[in-house]
């Protein structure tokens, strides 16, 4: 059954980029290729390399950040949770400080 669903699915992606590509307007600018910036035109390169140790850091920012929103509700509701919520919240920290070691020892906090 998850199968036909998986199918079907992908399936009914596939069918609207066939028919958004056949009822597309198909005209080529040149102008429409360059790079734009505020209506300054781009100088040298247009595409500029940036080292991947900025979206690394990036994504370990936003990974612990969303995490910490996890957090909110739960204290919120600490006292009704008990000793089931204090136990979860305990195996959700563990795994969040054996990532933070693991990023850690992988020298993914180390700005070269």
């Amino acid at each position: 059954m998850a199968i036909v669903a998986l199918l079907t699915g992908a399936g009914l992606v596939f069918l609207a980029m066939w028919i958004a590509g056949l009822i597309s307007p198909r005209s080529f600018n040149p102008q429409k290729g360059e790079a734009y910036e505020c209506g300054i035109p781009t100088r040298g390169e247009s595409m500029a390399q940036f080292k991947v140790g900025y979206y690394l850091f990036a994504i370990l920012f936003l990974m612990f950040d969303v995490e910490t929103v996890f957090l909110y509700p739960w204290a919120v509701r600490m006292q009704q949770l008990g000793t089931q919520g204090l136990t979860a919240i305990a195996v959700f920290f563990g795994v969040l400080v054996l990532g933070l070691v693991y990023a850690w020892r992988k020298g993914a906090l180390e700005w070269k």
